[in-house]
């Protein structure tokens, strides 16, 4: 079983940064594949970001290309999003998830998810 915990969540004014993190537990933190997702009220979640096991490979929805960044450390069991000129519209729920088989940007592929962080940006 694996556990994920997001964090960093929180109120921001438009314009400004967040950092939420994604801490993983259970298994070998290496053998998944990473991915944000994020919902807002009324809407279905939708695909924000994702990275490789190693790393080095990352995607972005069109709607955050240029604002945000994936990363992961593998020694500490991390994955981050780095929100960079929010807008009032990146305002939802972002959840991270795991998926240890392939690459993929579709929701109901991936094995595991965390409990969501809230995010908000005020106009």
């Amino acid at each position: 079983q694996v556990q994920l915990v997001e964090s960093g969540g929180g109120l921001v004014q438009a314009g400004g940064s967040l950092r939420p993190s994604c801490a993983v537990s259970g298994r070998t933190f290496s053998r998944y594949n990473m991915a944000w997702f994020r919902q807002a009220p009324g809407k279905e979640r939708e695909f924000v970001a994702a990275i490789s096991r190693g790393g080095r490979t990352a995607d972005y929805a069109d709607s955050v290309k240029g604002r945000f960044t994936i990363s992961r450390d593998n020694a500490e069991n991390t994955v981050y999003l780095q929100m960079n000129s929010l807008n009032p519209e990146d305002t939802a729920i972002y959840y991270c998830a795991a998926e240890a088989a392939g690459w993929s940007t579709i929701s109901n592929e991936y094995d595991y998810w965390g409990q969501g962080t809230q995010v908000t940006v005020s106009s």
